[in-house]
């Protein structure tokens, strides 16, 4: 069942203003970069697998976990599921387009799906958004999904009591705007994201 106060908080996150900004597009064709301390190809399932403190680059996306499952497909779009160790989540940074910006997500599952050019954080996700180095916004909850062609992310907040579903709420931190009538301060202008404007309740 959706949860009511979540979706206001979820459509309240980062504002209503419009020309969002995207995540660099030119991202998805840079080639994959990995550091490991070991790796296992399987040539039958044509994946590579990533272990021991893993660092993956892709553009701008930076991401690190305990564990790197990488596959392409035969149109050559990449795909990899990073998994944290336990008790820890899983990481992955990317800077928006044309703006200083940068989201940064965290759950104990991180899914790219090179195709869809979609991230998934799974599991006590969080997603924030900094402007330069300072953190403007924050978001949490069981999943969250960052859809970087439609330009739309969705929080479901998990079912309480489960393990990685949290309280079952959506909670957001929420940066104000400048006072019309404070003094404009020289900065770089932000676009914020656009929420979904729904919640799929879907089962992990």
């Amino acid at each position: 069942m959706q949860n009511p106060y979540a979706l206001l908080l979820v459509c309240a996150v980062l504002g209503s203003a419009t020309g969002l900004a995207q995540a660099e597009r030119a991202d998805r064709d840079k080639p994959m970069n990995i550091e490991a301390d070991a790796m296992r190809y399987d040539d039958l399932k044509q994946t590579n697998v990533f272990t021991g403190n893993v660092q993956m680059t892709k553009g701008t996306i930076v991401t690190r976990g305990a564990r790197v499952e990488v596959r392409k497909d035969a149109q050559g779009y990449q795909f990899a599921v990073v998994t944290a160790e336990p008790g820890k989540r899983a990481f992955l940074r990317q800077k928006r387009e044309g703006v200083n910006e940068f989201m940064e997500g965290e759950g104990e599952v991180v899914e790219y799906d090179g195709r869809a050019d979609k991230v998934t954080f799974i599991r006590r996700a969080v997603l924030r958004r900094y402007v330069g180095t300072e953190l403007n916004d924050e978001v949490t909850g069981g999943v969250i999904v960052y859809d970087n062609v439609t330009e739309v992310f969705t929080v479901d907040a998990g079912k309480a009591g489960t393990p990685g579903g949290g309280s079952g709420r959506v909670r957001a931190v929420l940066t104000p705007q400048p006072s019309a009538s404070a003094p404009a301060a020289p900065a770089t202008p932000t676009q914020p994201l656009r929420p979904s404007t729904r919640l799929d309740g879907g089962k992990q």
